[in-house]
């Protein structure tokens, strides 16, 4: 009966740690660069600062709400004495009604300038969304890393047992020294304290992508270890980063926008008009109705007036002219940079193919020949010990240029806006 109660209770923990281990799933970095151009807090901020600058645009014809007024008309104050031939007869009630009538040419530029302020906020939004796909890819990739050298870890760890184990069986035999046996621990626990460090970078990295992609922080999930580095590609033109990065394109669309408020304030030369409307009703009904049909044009380009939107499109020029200056600087500068990130990629793509094809393959056989000479009594064990540091040092030290890699790629698509 214990038995069989045993078996099903192994059998159940059997099947949790798979559902647990099913439940944590591999998310690619294209998935997770989806996810935080879904879900990310500022990026929906921006998105809803420009829907707002939209519907600002809808009400921008919208003329002034009219003006209604009620009240006297030639109504004598209290006391006053009547000269012969007046009474109060003349006295009316007045109702006033009066619309002020913005020229349509000013109501449909600032429409326009009211959506280029969204077509700004769109391209913010594009300028944040390429800050946050380098953060998340550098984050990911350095949690791609981080995987690896846990891996080559986890091997240092198991080798340096399996030393320690057969040290500890031949010290009998004064086939080892107790000094190396001593050395074999403290290497040990100096792996076991490198892989608890690891782990929680792994844990950082997590939680890190997960606040990026708007998830709670006990959100867990693995990596794809498979992802390769940012290849190389022909270096861009002035004209093909304009059309590709959004901080340019942030900068057309305000210069495009200065633009169109200079023109809404080159329109202020233009009249506006306005309709006044009076009807007077007589206390005597035996008096007329009277009523006043007013219409007014305002005189913009009187001397006095016209000095202000003069003034103002003419700062707007200057502005422009700025906007344009800092733009060239702007590409050039993004140029130059593609440029020596390109040589700076190239470089470090080379250094991690030496490791990967010399350095590693050389010092993983000099360990192997070492391990075989202990294994047959020719060798001492300090020697292996040594010969595997030298190759787990190697191995570090291509992995901490491989990281180089990665981090370098990710600046490089970052100024291409990839």
């Amino acid at each position: 009966m214990m038995s069989s109660i045993r078996f099903y209770l192994g059998a159940l923990l059997v099947l949790l740690s798979v559902s647990a281990l099913a439940q944590t799933q591999v998310l690619s970095l294209d998935t997770v660069l989806t996810r935080i151009a879904q879900n990310n807090g500022m990026l929906q901020e921006i998105t809803f600062r420009a829907k707002a600058q939209n519907a600002m645009a809808k009400g921008a014809r919208s003329q002034m709400a009219p003006m209604v007024g009620a009240g006297v008309f030639m109504y004598p104050y209290p006391g006053q004495k009547m000269m012969e031939g007046e009474g109060e007869d003349d006295a009316m009630y007045m109702l006033s009604v009066e619309q002020d009538i913005t020229n349509p040419a000013k109501l449909k530029a600032r429409e326009e300038y009211q959506l280029s302020r969204a077509a700004i906020e769109e391209a913010g939004r594009d300028r944040t969304f390429n800050e946050l796909r380098a953060q998340a890819k550098t984050a990911y990739y350095q949690w791609v890393v981080l995987e690896k050298k846990k891996a080559v870890l986890a091997e240092s760890q198991r080798i340096m047992q399996f030393m320690l184990k057969l040290g500890k069986v031949r010290y009998p035999y004064n086939q080892s020294s107790l000094g190396s046996i001593y050395k074999a621990e403290g290497r040990v626990g100096e792996v076991e304290n490198m892989l608890t460090m690891t782990n929680s970078e792994i844990e950082m990295k997590n939680i890190q992508l997960n606040m990026l992609m708007n998830l709670p922080p006990e959100n867990r999930f693995k990596v794809d270890t498979t992802a390769q580095a940012p290849e190389l590609i022909l270096l861009p033109d002035t004209a093909s980063l304009s059309a590709t990065r959004s901080d340019v394109r942030q900068i057309d669309r305000t210069i495009q926008s200065m633009q169109l408020n200079r023109r809404l304030e080159d329109l202020q030369r233009k009249p506006d008009f306005a309709i006044r409307f009076d009807n007077m009703m007589p206390r005597d009904k035996m008096m007329p109705r009277s009523f006043t049909l007013m219409g007014m044009v305002s005189i913009p380009i009187a001397p006095w007036s016209s000095k202000m939107y003069k003034a103002n499109a003419t700062a707007l020029n200057l502005e422009i002219q700025g906007m344009q200056k800092g733009r060239e600087a702007l590409l050039n500068e993004a140029q130059n940079m593609v440029a020596s990130m390109a040589l700076e990629l190239q470089a470090k793509q080379t250094q991690v193919q030496n490791y990967e094809k010399k350095i590693i393959p050389a010092l993983r056989r000099n360990y192997e020949t070492t391990l075989l000479s202990y294994e047959q009594n020719t060798g001492q064990l300090p020697l292996v010990i040594d010969a595997w540091e030298a190759l787990n040092m190697a191995q570090m030290e291509y992995l901490n240029n491989l990281e180089q890699l990665y981090l370098i790629g990710v600046n490089y698509e970052k100024e291409l806006e990839k």
